[in-house]
């Protein structure tokens, strides 16, 4: 259920190039599952910025995001002790259930590998086995790598220039890992290109939101069944509703 609840900053430090970890302090008990998302209302800005949900506790939330505006520019500037209004309940995340017992790969791009850490808690706390393979532009953008490591999964790194992990795409590296379920979470023609590998899984999609709630229809979805809404029928969509045509 979504609601406006108040949170302070306990650390907002750097991770990458223009990636900062923002941890706050407050209410986290309302994460039903990892994927979901918050809104964040900065002063000055008329429109909320999105973020996914990389872990939580009951009494913290931990948001890794990537400064690409003014807005994110802003957030990069606050410091410990201060406030943000935070709406919350947001999204529907991942279902981690119809992955158990199969050979699952995580497949995550930039600011599409966040959601997919506190994702990957949940499957090991199941005492499921799990691959990840993180995308990024080049070595100085890569982060999070020995956080999944810690967390016993098989971590394949991979960046556009080759300057660290393997060069290419995640795709090129997903192709040689025996998985029959995924998890993705990146930038549409990454998701497109892991659902055209024909395997069954879920999609988080990174669209641009409006309003967060589902009123002004900014960041519909084309499924095979209609449109879909991202921030309230999302973010994350089944394999076999997607579709890309168009």
């Amino acid at each position: 259920m979504e609601q406006n609840v108040i949170y302070t900053i306990a650390e907002n430090a750097p991770l990458a190039q223009d990636v900062f970890r923002l941890r706050l302090s407050g209410d986290g008990s309302w994460v039903q599952r990892p994927g979901q998302f918050v809104n964040i209302a900065l002063a000055g800005k008329y429109l909320r910025r999105p973020i996914s949900v990389c872990d939580w506790t009951q009494d913290s939330l931990i948001l890794i995001y990537k400064v690409v505006g003014s807005g994110t520019e802003q957030m990069s500037r606050m410091a410990p002790g201060e406030t943000l209004d935070v709406l919350t309940g947001l999204g529907n995340g991942f279902d981690a259930a119809p992955a158990h017992g199969k050979k699952i790969a995580l497949v995550g791009g930039g600011v599409g590998v966040p959601p997919l850490y506190g994702l990957a808690r949940v499957l090991r706390s199941q005492g499921e086995a799990v691959q990840c393979v993180l995308g990024f532009r080049s070595r100085g953008d890569v982060f999070y790598e020995r956080e999944f490591q810690a967390l016993g999964c098989d971590v394949h790194v991979v960046t556009d220039d080759g300057s660290y992990g393997a060069r290419g795409f995640v795709t090129d590296v997903l192709k040689g890992l025996d998985y029959d379920y995924y998890f993705a979470c990146g930038p549409q023609p990454m998701l497109r290109a892991v659902h055209a590998a024909g395997k069954t899984g879920q999609l988080s999609f990174e669209e641009r939101m409006g309003c967060g709630f589902g009123a002004c229809m900014g960041c519909t979805c084309k499924t095979l069944t209609g449109y879909k809404r991202i921030c309230v029928d999302g973010p994350v969509l089944l394999s076999g509703e997607v579709s890309f045509d168009g």
